[in-house]
This record gives structure tokens, C-alpha cells and sequence, in this order.
């Protein structure tokens, strides 16, 4: 079912937000009806396909709940353990969240479905943002990830990477695209990254769109060019490729394209040689019109240091995906950041809700039972209420809580519109009290302010519960940047305390209880040098993340990860007292 071109995006959107229900319950009976005979749907629904007793009877699943039958397959049992459709290979979820990936079935419809989403994600841009009559490329920073073969012999990928290797993507790639796929596939990504920002800038004339998966990838981008900018101009005006460059991919497909071109290298280095890069994007880039790259969750942190450098180009947070189900769209692209809704489509996957309480201090938890609370259909959620999202998937995953908390923000015709409020897995605990992602970013932005005065601004930030000592305390660590075209104080021990206790101020009841009875030690922040968030990231790709699908942890739970920061930490300061 192809979307015909914007117009006829639009027009599937309005048909499939219209009848929500109807859809929904044609999703959910084609599942069954497929997949109703496989060894684990049979235990529950004995080959019925029976809405209610589905909902009866199928239990709602964690990962850990459905990891034997996925190994089973990974080993080379036949998949019809879970899914009656032959399985492609697996999908790698990003593991940087919450730990380990994750290994996901996948099928011949998924790549079919992926390019029905992405016509339907773009039709709001393309009418709110781009001429369709103007020709120009996107300078999308894309990265693939190194395959891995299972047991089975089905190998197994990320999202993106699988996306990258679909042969509509790859057809598409010279026209639309300023990265050629040889540099997508470079297995160094910072050679890739450097090639990728070099054939954006050979191609600066034509690019309409900055972007990437998601908006810290951009920003890296960004400082990337900060250091290697003489370089890549240098590149420019000779025409050939720097000597550090050593993937003979990347180095064949810059002889195809590269020639000397020393005034297009002068005019790069007048533009980077400047005081200030306040909008340095719209500056190298004059017709773009936005930058693309999720904003949302752990992203918002991104957004205020993305805004100085874009020179008042939007930035559009288009989409809302995961491993398990292409879920929604934000059909307002134009939005504040801060603003962005998601607008489910019922055709991509049979989504139920759990609701989530959210309690008067703000901190969200789930109810205690989960099997006591009954699970809310796509349509009957309702305005202002928190849930955890559960999805029923054509690939195996039967009422799988992914472990997103969302906001239900409004309506579009049936079909809810939704806030991403947190990951429910990302928490900081330490005794009882739950701290949630969102917490932490409350109160980390009420702190931050105070650096104002100092000429510093709050580039990065995570966290952990150090509990090696009793009591145990919440560790922040905050990597720290000069105000551009300010001269900066010495970092004041006295604001720094004051941080600490700005950020206990600011989180919940219970964890201000909990620290008055001295259930919770003073809270820490350590101040870490420069780049070594940068250097946390290069772990995670080392490890197999992509760079595409990275997602700073907000929590830390790997020790590694754990000792990359605090190898760099130049400064420890305590919260001096209880929060009142």
C-alpha cells in the first residue's frame, strides 16, 4: 500500500486516524488469525482468535518473560515457536538505555511496513517545510552497525542499519542524500562521520535538511567540525583526501566526487574562523530549511545547545520508533521541542496501554499489580493520563510492555496523540524512593541555572546510585562548557554546592523524607572534563552500538561506562545539607 506522494500521505493519515478502531481490531484479528496455531499463543488461546479471550488470557510480557522462545530460534529452532511467518533475522535494540541489546524477530513484511511509516512520518514535513518543486539533498548523518551472525545462522542488525541495506534506500541514496553508502558503511565512525560531513559541505549548495536519527548525533556532529574543520576545508581545496582517512571505500568514493575547489574552502574557513558559531548550520548550509533528529526524552537535553548553533532553523522531531513497532507521527513538525505529540497509527502494530499513576510529588511509578490493572485500548485513552505502552506485533511480541511512559496530549480525529514522557526502567534508587528520568531532568534544569552567572553552560549529564557506603547517595556527573564569547570565572566550590542542593530541592517528596532521616546520604555531582561524554559514546559504538541509535544512558548501570567518567572527573562537590 504506497502513500502516492505527500498529498496522498496526508490523505492515508486522515483515513487511518479516522477509523482508529476498525483498524486496530483488523490488526489485531490478522495477528491471531496467523499466529494463533504457534507453540506460545496455543498455551493461552488453544487456537482460538477470539478478541476477549485474548485479552483474557495472553499475559502481559517483559523481555525476560519471552527470551527463552527467542533463544530457542536464535539456536535454530524453527520460528513457529512464536510466529507462523518465516523470520529475516533479528533486529538489535540499542541497549544503551537500560543494558544489554535486546534481539528482536523480524520478517519479510517488516521492511514493507518501515517504507509505508516513512511516507507517512515525511508527508507532514514535506507540506509545512520543502518546496516539492525545489531540488535539494539531505545531509542525514547515518551509520551503520556491524552485523552479527546468530547460531542459527540469521543475522542479526539494528533498525537503521537494516533500513541502510533495504534496496529502495540504497536507490535512492545519490539523489536524495549527500552521504554516499560507502561511507554509511564505514566500519570507523569517525571516519565516517568525517567523510560524511566533508560531502556535506562539498555539497553545502544543495542541502535542504541537516539531520539524523536522533538530535545528539547532530550536535556531535557539530563539535566534530569545531576540531576538524581546517582539516576537511583543507581536503576541499586541494581535492584530495586526508591521509588519516584509511578505509579504501570511503578514499574511492571521494576520488569520484573530490576536485580542487579553493574558493568554495575559503568561504568554509571565513564562515568556521569566527568568534562566535551562533548559527554556524544556516551559515555553512545556506537553503536548509530544518534540522531533523529526535528531540524527545533523554533528547530534550540537546535541544538548547542545538538551537545556538541552527540559526533559528527548526528542529522537527518527525517520528516515534522503536525495535518492537513503528508506533507514531508528529503531524505539527513546526512545534517547539517541548511541544511534540506523537500520533499513533493504528495500522502499524495493536497497541494497549497500561495505565501509569502519577503521583502528587510528580514521581511515576506503576501501580503495584500489574495483572490486577486492565489494559486500555488505543481509543479509549484518555486526556492528561500517564501509561506504559504495550505492543502486540506481527513478529512474535504479544503484549510486550516496551517500557515507554507516555502522556496522552490530545486527539487527532480517533487516533490519541502522545507525549513521550520517560523510560520506565531508567530510575535512580537507592533505598524505597524511585527517582525517574523525568525527575532528574526537572531538577538538573532548575540547578543548571545557577551556572549562569559564571559563564558556564551544562552540556551533558547523567547519573547513578552509588550504594558501595551506607547510606547511599545519588551521583551525578556534569561535563561543563565556557559560554561562547564570555570569559569565564573560576568554577566557584560555592555555586557548585548550591547546585547540589538545588537539584535536592527540586526532586520529590519521598527522596526529601528519605534524606532528613538520613535514609540517603548528601547528594554529589563530579564536574568531568571536556569530551568525556564524547569518550563514553566511542565505548558504547566499540561495544557495537551505532552511532545512529546511541542514546546516552540518563542512568548509569555499566561499570565500564562507570569508569570512562570517573577517570575524568576534575572536581567532587556535596549537597551541604537536607533539603527542606
Amino acid at each position: 500500500m504506497a502513500t502516492n506522494g505527500y498529498e496522498g500521505g496526508l490523505k492515508m493519515i486522515e483515513e487511518l486516524t479516522t477509523n482508529a478502531e476498525q483498524i486496530q481490531d483488523e490488526v489485531l484479528r490478522e495477528i491471531l488469525s496467523r499466529n494463533a496455531g504457534t507453540e506460545y499463543l496455543r498455551g493461552f488461546l488453544h487456537g482460538q482468535t477470539d478478541k476477549q479471550l485474548f485479552k483474557k488470557n495472553v499475559p502481559i510480557v517483559t523481555y525476560e518473560d519471552l527470551k527463552p522462545y527467542i533463544d530457542r530460534i536464535v539456536n535454530g529452532e524453527t520460528s513457529d515457536i512464536l510466529l507462523a511467518e518465516p523470520i529475516t533475522g533479528f533486529f538489535l535494540s540499542s541497549g544503551t538505555s537500560a543494558g544489554q541489546p535486546k534481539l528482536m524477530p523480524v520478517t519479510a513484511q517488516v521492511a514493507k511496513k518501515w517504507e509505508l511509516f516513512r511516507g507517512l512520518y515525511e508527508s507532514p514535513v514535506i507540506k509545512h517545510l520543502v518546496d516539492i518543486n525545489q531540488a535539494g539533498k539531505r545531509m542525514e548523518l547515518m551509520f551503520a552497525r556491524p552485523e552479527v551472525e546468530t547460531p542459527s545462522g540469521l543475522m542479526a542488525t539494528s533498525v537503521t542499519t537494516s533500513i541502510f541495506k533495504g534496496s529502495g534506500f540504497r536507490a535512492s541514496l545519490p539523489k536524495l542524500y549527500t552521504s554516499p553508502s560507502e561511507t554509511i558503511f564505514c566500519p570507523d565512525p569517525n571516519q565516517s562521520l568525517y567523510c560524511q560531513l566533508l560531502f556535506g559541505l562539498i555539497q553545502r549548495e544543495e542541502v535542504v535538511m541537516i539531520g539524523s536519527f536522533f538530535a545528539s548525533t547532530v550536535l556531535r556532529a557539530i563539535k566534530f567540525l569545531e576540531n576538524h574543520w581546517q582539516e576537511l576545508s583543507y581536503d576541499i581545496k586541494t581535492g584530495r583526501l586526508s591521509h588519516q582517512i584509511t578505509d579504501s571505500r570511503c578514499r574511492n568514493a571521494a576520488s569520484l566526487v573530490m576536485k580542487p575547489n579553493p574558493e568554495q574552502a575559503d568561504l568554509i574557513e571565513n564562515i568556521c574562523n569566527c568568534k562566535s558559531w551562533d548559527g554556524i548550520i544556516r551559515k555553512l548550509w545556506p537553503k536548509a530549511r530544518y534540522i531533523a533528529g529526535i528531540c524527545t526524552g533523554v533528547m530534550r537535553q540537546y535541544t538548547a545547545e542545538l538551537e545556538f548553533y541552527s540559526g533559528g532553523l527548526p528542529l522537527v522531531s518527525s517520528l516515534y520508533a522503536s525495535s518492537e513497532a513503528f508506533c507514531g507521527i508528529n503531524i505539527e513538525p513546526l512545534c517547539k521541542p517541548s511541544d511534540v505529540s506523537y500520533t499513533f497509527l493504528p495500522n502499524m502494530a495493536y497497541f494497549e496501554f497500561l495505565p501509569v499513576k502519577n503521583e502528587r510529588d510528580e514521581s511515576i511509578e506503576m501501580k503495584s499489580n500489574d495483572e490486577d490493572t486492565e489494559l486500555v485500548d488505543l481509543v479509549n485513552v484518555k486526556p492528561g493520563r500517564c501509561y506504559e505502552l504495550v505492543v502486540t506485533n506481527s513478529t512474535g511480541l504479544y503484549r510486550y510492555k516496551v517500557g515507554d511512559v507516555l502522556m496522552v496530549s490530545g486527539f487527532h480525529n480517533n487516533a490519541p496523540q502522545f507525549q513521550f514522557v520517560e523510560r520506565k526502567s531508567v530510575v535512580l534508587s537507592v533505598d524505597m524512593e524511585k527517582t525517574s528520568e523525568t525527575d532528574l531532568f526537572k531538577a538538573v534544569t532548575e540547578a543548571k541555572a545557577l551556572l549562569n552567572p559564571l559563564g558556564f553552560i551544562l552540556t551533558e549529564y547523567t547519573s547513578y546510585a552509588d550504594t558501595s557506603s551506607v547510606p547511599g547517595h545519588y551521583v551525578l556527573f556534569w561535563e561543563l562548557k565556557e559560554k561562547e564569547g564570555e570569559h569565564c570565572k573560576e568554577l566557584d566550590p560555592k555555586i557548585m554546592v548550591e547546585c547540589c542542593f538545588r537539584i535536592e530541592e527540586s526532586l520529590h517528596y519521598t527522596y526529601k523524607i528519605y534524606r532528613k532521616r538520613n535514609i540517603i546520604a548528601a547528594l554529589e555531582i563530579r564536574v568531568v572534563k571536556q569530551g568525556s561524554f564524547e569518550a563514553l559514546m566511542d565505548y558504547c559504538v566499540s561495544k557495537g552500538t551505532s552511532l545512529s541509535q546511541y542514546k546516552k544512558p540518563s542512568c548509569i548501570k555499566s561499570e565500564e561506562a562507570l569508569n570512562i567518567l570517573d577517570s575524568r572527573v576534575t572536581g567532587k562537590y556535596f549537597s551541604p545539607k537536607s533539603p527542606l
